[in-house]
């Protein structure tokens, strides 16, 4: 029989498995706060007014395309301080943006749901997968 492991060892150990899984998410989150916000929150306010200037002119089979597009052009901007995939998924979002910009009006329920739905959560389950977070 082998004596037990001492205390302090277990420890440590339990300290570097702690440090590298913070570390993991550091590179996930990659860059203060405030970065992110200020690549964020532009398209997302421009898609919030544009949103209220069709709404003022009836164009409501415009809106899905434009959200799909600015919310595409906000994760992009911002995933360059994160890891490649979120750029992509940004770049996923404004294709199918611009897809829907194009397609009958009747669709635009199934392409806010591709994207909201089912690019998110293929993404999310990706970055979760690939980078723990």
């Amino acid at each position: 029989m082998t004596a037990p492991r001492p205390l302090h060892d277990r420890a440590l150990d339990n300290l570097q498995f702690i440090r590298s899984t913070m570390e993991r998410a550091g590179s996930f989150t990659a860059g203060p706060g405030r970065r992110f916000g200020l690549s964020f929150l532009p398209p997302i306010v421009v898609g919030a007014l544009l949103t209220v200037a069709l709404h003022r002119v009836g164009l409501f089979p415009l809106m899905p395309g434009m959200w799909l597009l600015l919310y595409g052009t906000a994760v992009a901007t911002a995933g360059a301080f994160s890891v490649r995939i979120v750029p992509l998924m940004g770049v996923c979002f404004m294709v199918l943006g611009a897809a829907a910009l194009v397609a009958p009006s009747r669709l635009w329920p199934w392409f806010m749901a591709a994207g909201f739905g089912g690019l998110n959560i293929a993404f999310g389950i990706l970055i979760a997968r690939r980078h723990g977070g």
